[in-house]
């Protein structure tokens, strides 16, 4: 997800060398061989610290230019929960979640972050050139589309006929384009929060089956925001899983070029 044209050149772009923790895989190999989508929480309630960290874990997913087009809803007031359950289908994962959240992509926020990004550069004295030049200039070149997506359709031109020549960037053209790409990094951060959920014994349920619109006005979202998912989370009841896990041959998706 990230971007190395940003690092091209650089020698060192990490100069903190921050020694690693060793890691138990086989833990980690727990956390994910025992995360399941759960459909059935029981009543057991989730310390709000655990939330907390496992937001905050969210929010340390890979994010492309570190732009963080993201945005993560805990539904807290008991009567919008009721309005988000229905939402989603009142499916049992998102009535009997004993926390639900909402996590937003927000492409719409690549501008304001990007400012972040140079604002943040204006309080250190050792940001590389090349890394400060490739959020004053190429970010703008490369997010920006223009009125009516005019500037975007030009560059979709130039860049596949210089791709003719030369290996090229070819996404962000479009506003959809821009949808994909900040879907993908929400997507991640969505992961990042059900393993996290898992690895402090809770468990998490993904939904898509929501109605978006009725969603994106009970948050009272602007209309380039997009939900990415659903999450109920809680303690799973023995019932909440609804089988035994099916997983096709690793050999249909998994391939060695």
């Amino acid at each position: 997800m990230s971007n190395n044209t940003v690092f091209s050149g650089i020698k060192n772009p990490n100069p903190l060398n921050l020694k690693l923790p060793n890691i138990n895989s086989e833990e980690f190999d727990k956390v994910i061989n025992t995360r399941r989508s759960v459909r059935v929480f029981s009543d057991h309630k989730i310390p709000e610290k655990i939330v907390k960290k496992c937001m905050e874990n969210a929010l340390k997913a890979p994010t492309s230019s570190n732009l963080q087009t993201w945005e993560i809803y805990w539904i807290k007031n008991k009567e919008k929960k009721n309005k988000v359950i229905k939402a989603c289908l009142s499916q049992p994962a998102a009535s009997t979640a004993k926390e639900l959240f909402v996590f937003v992509s927000r492409p719409d926020y690549w501008k304001r972050n990007n400012q972040l990004m140079l604002d943040y550069f204006k309080t250190r004295n050792n940001v590389p050139k090349e890394v400060y030049n490739y959020y004053a200039k190429i970010t703008s070149l490369a997010y920006n589309h223009g009125f009516l997506g005019i500037l975007g359709f030009i560059k979709k031109i130039i860049v596949n006929i210089i791709g003719i020549f030369k290996v090229i960037p070819r996404e962000p053209s479009s506003f959809s384009d821009m949808k994909v790409w900040s879907q993908k990094t929400t997507a991640l951060a969505c992961q990042n929060f059900m393993l996290s959920m898992r690895a402090y014994g809770f468990d998490s349920c993904p939904m898509e089956g929501l109605d978006s619109t009725r969603m994106k006005k009970i948050l009272n979202l602007p209309r380039k925001a997009q939900i990415c998912m659903a999450i109920g989370t809680g303690k799973r009841e023995n019932e909440g899983v609804y089988g035994k896990q099916l997983r096709f041959d690793n050999d249909l998706f998994i391939k060695e070029v």
